[in-house]
């Protein structure tokens, strides 16, 4: 399942998230998201308001896997399972509900004979949000931080996304949100409410594109506010 995606620059969010840009402009992201990078997701305030927040990816991360258990992957949260799991059972009953923006994400093809990586995203190139939860983590020097998943569900039937992944294999898609359902998504306080957000996307609004992998370096974002309230 898609465990690499391609964030926003700050100048996209931008466009989505308004004003106050000054107090997050010096925030900074690698240009593509792995297992416990840093990046952007957006949430609900205790007011409704929105807040962007950086959140390394992974429900889980590596650091806070106890010693001697084997490391295990929380990229993505199945929506068949997300109140059985435990990693992410606790979030989904609290409806820690978060949107997770992304200009694309990628997916290995079979169609060559050979596994070749495509990026998906908007037929209009333009910034989306895919359905994850979050969650907070008490640091060893004592500080808060957060982290995310996202939410997929089956695509066997999906006109684009069941082009990925090996023949033989279930097919999975990100739950990507509908522009006008993304703040209804992050108000929502009811579990099986939520499940009604976890659906698929039009594949007509979508595209795939052969997308080779280039070496990305990892730079850990600067020390910086944790969270924005965006009005």
């Amino acid at each position: 399942m898609c465990v690499n995606y391609r964030p926003p620059l700050p100048e996209q969010l931008d466009m989505v998230l308004g004003t106050l840009v000054d107090l997050y402009r010096d925030w900074d992201w690698p240009s593509e998201t792995w297992k416990d990078y840093t990046a952007p997701i957006v949430r609900a305030g205790p007011d409704g308001e929105r807040v962007l927040q950086l959140a390394s990816y992974g429900m889980v991360p590596r650091r806070h896997i106890p010693a001697g258990v084997k490391p295990f992957d929380t990229m993505n949260a199945r929506a068949e399972s997300l109140g059985e799991k435990r990693s992410f059972a606790p979030a989904w009953r609290r409806t820690q509900l978060c949107a997770v923006p992304m200009t694309c994400f990628y997916e290995p093809n079979y169609e060559s004979g050979r596994a070749e990586r495509f990026g998906i995203g908007m037929r209009d190139d333009g910034m989306f949000f895919v359905a994850g939860l979050w969650r907070e983590w008490s640091e060893a020097d004592g500080t808060i931080a957060a982290s995310f998943t996202q939410i997929t569900i089956n695509a066997d039937d999906h006109p684009l996304m069941r082009r990925f992944h090996k023949p033989d294999d279930e097919k999975r898609a990100l739950v990507v949100l509908p522009p006008d359902d993304v703040d209804a998504w992050l108000h929502c306080r009811d579990p099986e409410l939520a499940r009604s957000f976890l659906r698929p996307y039009p594949a007509e609004e979508m595209k795939a594109w052969a997308a080779p992998k280039t070496p990305v370096k990892k730079t850990p974002p600067p020390s910086a506010p944790q969270n924005l309230e965006l009005f």
